[in-house]
């Protein structure tokens, strides 16, 4: 059984550098000691937190009075067909960065995101056309009601624009392990986002060497402050605060009334989604926007920053509420936060 550590502070374990003390504190290097500690700790009634990369999370001041667990299991596995499994614990930028190397497409578009590959199929992470739901077959996982250990299929996993069936029961499946069905070549998957196309100078629905899409990908990020960078302090955020919204068609018509011609991207039934940032920006809330210790960041408007590492939780999630509440009030639109939030939550 992995050591346990009292009062360890979880902002240093955060993207945001933010976030109080944790009752009890385990890094758990093995699927096995994983299960255990969880296991064990559901057995006393004590509240566990699973902790990846800490890079979609936002912890209160007051943290987390229970047991934190960090998934810190390694291990990859890729077959002859393309298949790759990856422990919990590995960090996500550089599984893309292998499967560049060796030439397995299907995640290149998603490089330099944050973060753990347990946290992938939780959020459903996804940038610049291409999501993990595309490529997961199945997501192993410890299951907290039952006490078992499963095996669950990409349907089972309830995908959805950044959701899951993870995110709908938060509390009861940890995630061991992911694996992904890639495709053995050279060439990207086709180009399907307007902005990555244009920095690539090709069409929507061209391919491209695995490693020019990686790149493309990794300078528009930085670009945006979304590459975690110890010199920018853009980067300490919890990437997009906001999902875009997705409108059903009166929404819509709504929006329309109130902003003729607004930026869109059509959707099944007559839904549109709308692009956050120019929400917030037409709001009256431009980068750089500061409120106290927190802001907007200067090069991206869908990212909340600590700019200094100084600033607590009560303070962005007030600048959080501000944008929110400019917003709804202008365009009807209520926007819904991304990271998930611990002691915490965007609604009063």
């Amino acid at each position: 059984m992995a050591d346990r550590l009292a009062g360890v502070r979880l902002a240093p374990y955060t993207t945001l550098r933010m976030g109080g003390p944790a009752g009890a504190f385990v890094e758990a290097r093995s699927e096995s000691e994983i299960v255990e500690t969880v296991a064990e700790a559901d057995r006393d009634g004590e509240p566990v937190l699973i902790l990846g990369g800490g890079s979609n999370l936002v912890v209160s001041d007051e943290g987390f009075d229970g047991l934190v667990v960090r998934a810190a299991s390694t291990g990859v596995e890729i077959t002859g067909d393309g298949r790759v499994t990856v422990q919990a614990g590995e960090d996500w930028d550089a599984l893309v960065a292998r499967c560049v190397a060796e030439e397995l497409a299907g995640v290149e578009c998603l490089s330099g995101i944050p973060g753990l590959v347990g946290s992938t199929p939780i959020q459903n992470v996804g940038a610049y056309g291409q999501d993990v739901s595309q490529t997961i077959t199945g997501v192993r996982v410890y299951d907290r009601m039952t006490g078992e250990i499963a095996d669950l299929t990409a349907a089972q996993c309830g995908f959805a624009y950044r959701h899951s069936a993870f995110k709908e029961d938060p509390g009861r499946h940890v995630v061991l392990a992911v694996t992904y069905a890639l495709t053995r070549s050279g060439l990207s998957g086709p180009i399907a986002y307007k902005e990555l196309a244009a920095r690539l100078g090709v069409k929507i629905g061209d391919r491209v060497p695995l490693d020019q899409a990686r790149e493309a990908v990794l300078a528009l990020r930085r670009g945006k402050g979304m590459v975690l960078d110890p010199l920018d302090p853009d980067t300490r955020s919890a990437g997009s605060f906001f999902t875009n919204p997705v409108l059903d068609a009166a929404a819509a018509a709504d929006l329309e009334l109130r902003a003729p011609g607004y930026p869109r991207w059509d959707m099944p039934d007559g839904a549109v989604k709308v692009p956050a940032a120019w929400l917030i920006e037409n709001a009256g809330f431009p980068k750089g926007y500061e409120k106290g210790r927190v802001r907007i960041s200067t090069k991206h408007t869908l990212a909340l920053t600590n700019p200094t590492g100084e600033a607590g939780a009560a303070e962005l999630m007030a600048l959080a509420r501000e944008v929110r509440d400019g917003v709804r009030e202008k365009f009807g639109v209520t926007l819904v936060n991304e990271p998930v939030m611990v002691g915490i939550a965007l609604d009063r």
